[in-house]
């Protein structure tokens, strides 16, 4: 009998102007991975969700997300700035009739020395005067840097306006959402030396104009422990960083869980076997699998996701 097993995919590539995306999983239309690994290869997600049901993601994320699958991960390489960007959240997406609304985390892989993004306000501001910053090209005086080094973390949630700078590689876990509302791209144009096009008014309504007092993640830096990165409605971000094997039990867990590796390699044992998992990949664990042990060569590093 043909059962539900640990799923690898085909990463998909998108070259940007500033540098590249690489898709790892994604449900998105046109846009979907397929598997590559045991019978099912060759069948894109959402197919998948749509045979295997909450037998894949779990009852609870079936029951909500129907046959789309909920998240989207990327690994990301800034060669040059990102543009300025935000978000929908979920209540104006669904205003605007265009799925699910897109907050995101960053995990930093490596990041050159200097490397820099941006996350939020520097400071409280209002519509009035971001408007009047961005039409007088002033826009970076309200927007806060952050230095950035390999290991740190960065919550975006849906309205923080946010960017990329240069140098920097990075994991990045989202909602499944394509909705990128373009504020302010650095006066640059495309190969056709036009601009490219900016949203100002379909983002004004998303921005949160708040300042906040850290934009950074923290969390302990410890090994062969599960440690949790970022939680909340969409999903849960953990990171798992090993110099030996871990058992991991999910019997009572109602949902999938993916393990994307962002450092070293690993040995995936399940029942029906082994999966070899290097820093790039990404492995989906189907809801119906409870037990599994991960035996990491030499030492690894895990971003542990669900919802």
């Amino acid at each position: 009998m043909n059962t539900l097993y640990p799923l690898k995919f085909k990463p998909i590539v998108k070259k940007k102007i500033w540098g590249s995306e690489t898709w790892v999983l994604s449900g998105v239309p046109g846009s979907q991975t397929q598997v590559t690994n045991g019978f099912l290869a060759g069948n894109d997600l959402n197919d998948l969700v749509e045979i295997y049901m909450d037998d894949l993601v779990g009852e609870a994320v079936f029951e909500k997300f129907d046959t789309t699958f909920p998240l989207l991960l990327k690994f990301i390489e800034a060669h040059d700035y990102l543009s300025v960007q935000v978000h929908p959240d979920d209540a104006l997406a669904a205003k605007r009739k265009i799925g699910s609304g897109k907050s995101e985390m960053w995990y930093i892989m490596n990041a050159e020395p200097g490397a820099e993004l941006i996350a939020g306000f520097s400071l409280k501001t209002d519509a009035k005067t971001y408007l009047d910053h961005l039409a007088q090209n002033k826009l970076k005086e309200l927007l806060n840097f952050e230095k950035v080094k390999t290991g740190d973390v960065f919550y975006i949630p849906a309205g923080r306006i946010h960017a990329l700078g240069p140098g920097i590689k990075l994991a990045e876990i989202q909602q499944t959402s394509d909705t990128t509302y373009r504020i302010y791209d650095w006066d640059r144009v495309d190969e056709q030396g036009k601009p490219r096009e900016l949203h100002t008014e379909l983002a004004l309504e998303a921005i949160d104009f708040e300042a906040y007092p850290s934009y950074r993640t923290n969390y302990p830096r410890v090994e062969n422990k599960t440690v949790t990165l970022v939680e909340n409605n969409h999903f849960t971000t953990n990171l798992i960083a090993l110099d030996k094997p871990l058992e991991k039990d999910y019997t009572h867990f109602d949902c999938f869980v993916i393990y994307l590796c962002v450092e070293g390699a690993f040995k995936l044992v399940h029942d029906g076997g082994t999966e070899d998992v290097t820093a790039g990949e990404t492995i989906l664990l189907p809801g119906v699998l409870d037990k599994v042990g991960i035996v990491p060569i030499g030492k690894c590093k895990i971003l542990e996701i669900y919802i």
